[in-house]
């Protein structure tokens, strides 16, 4: 199947849980107000392409009556694993889903399973997920927030984020572990922690 662009795949995954939730497709008007758009247009020409791409279908000249055609993992999604500890590749794709539809979490957030237990003094353990939304304005991060951040040359880890002028610490909470000073340029900042959810068997 023809892959979407970011702006379809965005109002795809709208429809979708819109649909999910309402058990009706909305209206053009519902669906500018959800994309933030002021003409109809550009949902119109999203919509052909979706539907073009096997994504969605509708009957002609009946007002909602979108259906989704393929089958749509809710939830947050698991983008994989991080280090709390050491240094792990960064993630990519999503390992499975967590459907959590009674948390409040901010649009965009996703998850990642933590291995090892840096991060155990502040109740991060071997196993848990951690919900992490986008940092849109890294310079704006306030130091001691809790991270997903990449290291240039080594991969992504769970930490504090410390910044001063050039230099940047990310630093474990358990004291069996030394914390990672490199120049800010080698840090890209994936994620600041929004929750921690640990299941119990």
């Amino acid at each position: 199947m023809e892959k979407l662009t970011e702006a379809q795949q965005e109002l795809y995954e709208w429809l979708a849980e819109y649909i999910r939730a309402n058990q009706h497709s909305p209206s053009i008007r519902q669906m500018m107000q959800a994309m933030n758009l002021k003409s109809p247009a550009p949902i119109q020409s999203r919509l052909e392409h979706l539907r073009t791409k096997g994504y969605i279908e509708w009957s002609e000249g009946r007002a909602r009556t979108i259906r989704v055609l393929r089958q749509t993992k809710y939830g947050v999604p698991v983008l994989g694993s991080i280090a709390a500890g050491g240094l792990i590749e960064p993630y990519n794709d999503a390992v499975e889903h967590v459907d959590l539809n009674n948390m409040a979490l901010p649009p965009q957030t996703y998850a990642l399973r933590v291995t090892g237990d840096s991060m155990i003094e502040d109740l991060i353990a071997d196993g848990d997920l951690v919900f992490l939304r986008p940092v849109l304005e890294p310079g704006h991060l306030k130091n001691g927030t809790i991270v997903a951040a990449r290291v240039d040359g080594f991969g992504t880890t769970l930490k504090r984020f410390y910044r001063e002028g050039d230099r940047v610490t990310l630093q474990p909470a358990n004291r069996k572990y030394n914390p990672i000073e490199v120049n800010a340029l080698q840090v890209e900042v994936q994620g600041s922690l929004v929750a921690v959810w640990r299941g119990y068997n």
